[in-house]
């Protein structure tokens, strides 16, 4: 079961649309646990792989295991990421900047993901 999106989740989720940089919840967000796709519930992210850029949206140097679908963005020079489960667009996947060792950056708009934290062991 989908979750009921707002008119700005649909833009973003539903229309491949961005939200403005600086402005998402999760940018500076670096608590330990899982981060969802907004619309299905699907887990995308551990918050191992979440680093800062600087570059205005949450930033993720790898996916969990078969989450993310990537595919050539609209305008042919990009790489649009989507949630594997049901195709809500999360972002864009851009190489070579260097910013890990994996040297890979999932660019994610939060408003497109949820965040649970995991319990302490």
């Amino acid at each position: 079961m989908y979750r009921k999106l707002t008119k700005e989740e649909q833009r973003v989720i539903l229309h491949k649309g961005t939200e403005a940089p600086f402005s998402g919840e999760f940018e500076n967000f670096f608590e330990t646990g899982i981060y969802h796709c907004k619309q299905c519930n699907q887990a995308l992210y551990d918050s191992a792989s979440k680093f800062h850029s600087g570059c205005g949206w949450a930033s993720f140097d790898d996916c969990l295991q078969g989450a993310i679908t990537e595919q050539l963005d609209a305008d042919g020079r990009r790489i649009e990421i989507t949630c594997a489960k049901c195709g809500g667009h999360l972002g864009h996947i851009f190489a070579g900047e260097g910013f890990t060792p994996k040297n890979i950056r999932h660019c994610v708009n939060s408003i497109a993901i949820t965040f649970e934290k995991s319990s302490p062991q």
